[in-house]
């Protein structure tokens, strides 16, 4: 395999969507899943009509993250045609409604843990092989809002996922895949606008411009 091959879970808007848009210009194959239909068909058109000389190309996968039989299957077809992978952003989240910690609702924080934590957990097991096989790289994506009030059930897992994140990073220094956990700048986004109502976006980073220092760092 000559062409590198990404894994974009979380691609249908914000940095996910920005990742791989950026990564498919600069010549990579870009496996982009999200639950989204539309927002994964609107990064295909946003790749194409660019019409970028040495440009890579997409491959869709509409499905849920937190879906272990979907993630299973994707992680076991791009061993067969592919062999290994070059690189894995994380960016697929549950951001919560906000709610003070005594009133966080049962069933936001369940879906919080499962696609926030659980998910990320199981994705790392299907992924490593492929990170080793292809010597590639993962990267998550820290959050200083989890720490923030009214966040609670977004907070807790989404700590959960970068712990999690960091030990396997610590655990890899030596043996590889090599693991990042970057903190990206403020940016204007869908999670952002929900915890930040009423804010003056002007200051925001585009997404677009932080994924390509993000990408620099791989």
């Amino acid at each position: 395999m000559t062409q590198k091959l990404a894994l974009i879970t979380g691609a249908s808007r914000g940095l996910g969507a920005a990742m791989a848009e950026q990564l498919a210009l600069r010549g990579w194959h870009v496996v982009a899943v999200a639950r989204t239909v539309g927002g994964l068909e609107e990064l295909d058109d946003r790749v194409k009509q660019a019409r970028m000389p040495g440009a890579g190309g997409l491959t869709l996968a509409p499905m849920d993250v937190t879906n272990e039989d979907a993630m299973r299957h994707l992680c076991r077809s791009l061993h067969d045609r592919w062999g290994g992978l070059q690189f894995w952003a994380h960016t697929a989240v549950h951001a919560t409604a906000l709610a003070p910690a005594p009133s966080v609702d049962m069933k936001d924080l369940d879906k919080s843990i499962a696609t926030n934590l659980r998910a990320t957990a199981f994705l790392i097991t299907m992924i490593e092989p492929l990170l080793r096989a292809g010597t590639g790289s993962a990267m998550f994506f820290d959050d200083p809002v989890a720490a923030q009030k009214f966040g609670a059930a977004y907070g807790a897992s989404k700590a959960g996922q970068i712990t999690l994140a960091r030990n396997w990073q610590a655990e890899s220094a030596r043996i590889g895949p090599r693991v990042l956990v970057e903190t990206p700048r403020p940016m204007a986004t869908a999670v952002r606008a929900r915890f930040y109502p009423g804010e003056d976006r002007s200051p925001l980073i585009a997404p677009k411009e932080e994924a390509a220092r993000l990408i620099a760092l791989i």
